[in-house]
């Protein structure tokens, strides 16, 4: 293991929850729920806010509310978090080439390799000021642990938060860890934990003094040694910047079963085509297509076919899909869809499905990933309005939505760098009013003649803009 630590693990705080509240004045310090709203809908995330409620990650959404009745309760907006995620992911680039990214908000990065770090007075200075420029470019706040290996730059990172940075110096890395609970050590879910509970293990230092040969009886070769190794410190996996990516698929749960089989095939459709957007932003294709099915009784069924060669067509994918879908019983009902593509490869076999030159199919616009949509172009009667989504008022301008139902959708109208913004109500089918492109959080640097953003200052008077941290 290192001597020096030059491992950095940065974790967002309260990613999508802290994108929501800095977007939006009106919710800056109150608690917010992220996830889908339905009844079948789980949280996503949530604002530290909300977590004082006892709200949290994967907890279904019902019991949320129950929970905290007066928070606010969002629809993701998933481009907008890609978007302030490669920004954030631009930054670690800029420390090393050794970036290794976990998902949107969360990744490891080798100091060392960028030279940006030597020990831990250098890798505590790149860690503040990563930190302050994600707030410059983002407005958003980051927890940064630092370390000498992966897993304990990532417990650094869990200790620093909110919005903090923690480093661990070598030499102390099991005196830390002596105190902590099992579930602190990578791999060590609830099953695991309760297993050792049982056998009286309840803490890293227990974990260590029961020794390699009883956690292997406990848990197992592989299981039991890993285990051993990170209760005294043991770590010695490398930062990857790049990761293989196995398979692209895409998949929607909904609020009520679908029984009827033709509605099934066109969701299916839909999804096939959003699975090709993806391998081809990827700049990927695929020989295998797998069906996915979840019926009314939970029960789960996977169906695929190989290809000849890879293909970024959609027409072969949708093609591909609707067959693996003759083989499956759907009578009952089905409450999950999902489309996938594996196999992958960096180019395709298009004469192997007789495709004329010029004349590929091209793949509709992305879906939101709030649902599916109509394939059509909505009137103003047919759109939907997720609640936390951007619209914009041919008069007032540009708002979001608080909610909608009973033929009306009520807007805030404030943006990033307002004051709180005022609430209209609106027939759902207004023509003024219109989905919109959610704006960035820190405002542009268009200067005016006095110096200030054009516009007046970022966040009004007060200072209310993203500039300043956005609770959680």
């Amino acid at each position: 293991m290192r001597t020096a630590p030059t491992i950095l693990h940065l974790d967002m705080d309260a990613f999508f929850a802290s994108v929501e509240q800095a977007s939006k004045p009106s919710l800056r310090g109150k608690a917010v729920v992220v996830g889908g709203l339905g009844p079948r809908g789980v949280v996503a995330t949530c604002s530290y806010e909300a977590r004082v409620f006892g709200v949290h990650s994967a907890m279904p959404m019902g019991q949320a509310r129950r929970l905290a009745p007066h928070a606010a309760y969002l629809v993701p907006r998933f481009e907008l978090y890609r978007s302030i995620s490669e920004q954030v992911m631009r930054l670690l680039r800029e420390l090393s080439p050794l970036v290794e990214p976990l998902s949107l908000d969360e990744a490891f990065v080798d100091l060392e390799a960028g030279q940006a770090a030597w020990d831990a007075e250098s890798a505590r200075l790149a860690g503040a000021k990563l930190r302050t420029d994600i707030r410059a470019v983002t407005g958003l706040t980051g927890s940064v642990g630092l370390a000498a290996s992966k897993m304990l730059a990532k417990i650094g990172s869990e200790e620093a938060k909110p919005d903090g940075l923690v480093l661990i110096p070598p030499g102390t890395e099991r005196a830390m860890l002596e105190p902590m609970t099992v579930r602190t050590l990578p791999g060590v879910g609830p099953a695991t934990g309760d297993h050792l509970r049982r056998a009286g293990i309840t803490t890293v230092g227990e974990i260590a003094e029961a020794g390699e040969d009883e956690l292997v009886r406990l848990l197992g070769k592989a299981h039991g040694h890993a285990l051993y190794a990170m209760a005294l410190a043991r770590d010695e996996r490398p930062v990857v910047a790049e990761r293989e990516t196995k398979s692209v698929s895409v998949e929607d749960t909904y609020d009520v079963d679908i029984h009827d089989r033709v509605r099934v095939g066109v969701e299916v459709g839909r999804l096939a085509d959003r699975c090709v957007r993806r391998l081809r932003a990827s700049g990927l294709s695929g020989r295998t297509i797998v069906l996915k099915v979840r019926r009314y009784d939970f029960s789960t069924l996977t169906r695929s076919e190989t290809l000849r060669g890879p293909t970024d067509d959609p027409a072969v994918v949708r093609e591909a899909a609707a067959r693996l879908l003759d083989s499956v019983d759907t009578t009952g009902g089905v409450r999950l869809l999902g489309v996938g593509v594996s196999g992958l490869a960096d180019y395709t076999q298009e004469d192997l499905f007789a495709q004329a030159a010029g004349d590929r199919p091209e793949v509709p616009a992305e879906e939101p990933e709030t649902g599916p949509v109509e394939e059509h172009s909505p009137s103003p009667a047919e759109r939907r309005w997720p609640a936390g989504h951007d619209v914009r008022h041919a008069e007032l301008g540009h708002g979001w939505v608080q909610g909608s139902g009973l033929g009306r959708v009520t807007v805030r109208f404030e943006t990033p760098y307002s004051e709180v913004g005022r609430v209209r109500t609106f027939p759902v089918d207004d023509p003024e009013l219109t989905p919109a492109d959610p704006l960035p959080l820190v405002a542009p640097a268009v200067r005016g003649s006095g110096g200030e953003p054009a516009g007046g200052p970022a966040g009004g008077p007060g200072g209310g803009g993203p500039a300043r941290r956005a609770a959680g």
